[in-house]
């Protein structure tokens, strides 16, 4: 082989080399901050907090028949459903319903968000009803927001307990 052939290779065999040996140290690809890669995860606390605070805001704002606080509780993909239905004959922000009590009752994590339990007491003139719901919570961006909102399971009844003195075959 002539001395020019022989640099050749070399530049060529070294050319496709650089790239494996700039990883190894560290420059070029696979360098990225896992944290801009991935989302931050959040401690399950400031979930927990966060998801209360929203829900006890809309709850407040439903009592207080506030409609624009209420609102602004809730994702920006909500909003418009939230205006079309907040006021109407079923909307939570209806001014035929009044909202004498709202609790919430428990707060876990789920598949889609937080999961923030509540049990709402509406009055209509002087029929009053409890009902659950159950309010999604998730974070978009740097902000929480009510992501859903779907009626909940009333808890169950406690077992009853077994007869004294009844007859139990062995």
């Amino acid at each position: 082989m002539s001395l020019t052939h022989r640099r050749l290779v070399a530049t060529a065999a070294g050319l496709m080399l650089l790239p494996v040996a700039l990883v190894g140290c560290g420059i070029g690809g696979g360098d990225e901050d896992e944290s801009a890669a991935k989302p931050p995860r959040v401690p399950a606390e400031e979930a927990a907090t966060r998801s209360r605070e929203r829900v006890q805001a809309y709850l407040d704002a439903m009592t207080a028949k506030d409609v624009a606080a209420g609102r602004s509780q809730l994702c920006a993909l909500l909003h418009d459903g939230f205006d079309l239905g907040a006021t109407g004959p079923n909307g939570d922000f209806a001014d035929h319903f009044q909202v004498p009590k709202a609790a919430i009752t428990d707060v876990r994590s789920g598949p889609l968000g937080q999961e923030v339990r509540v049990s709402v007491s509406v009055a209509v003139g002087k029929r009053t009803v409890t009902r659950p719901l159950v309010f999604t919570v998730t974070r978009d961006g740097s902000d929480w927001c009510i992501a859903g909102e779907a009626p909940g399971t009333a808890p169950a009844a406690p077992a009853a307990p077994p007869p004294t003195g009844a007859f139990v075959p062995e």
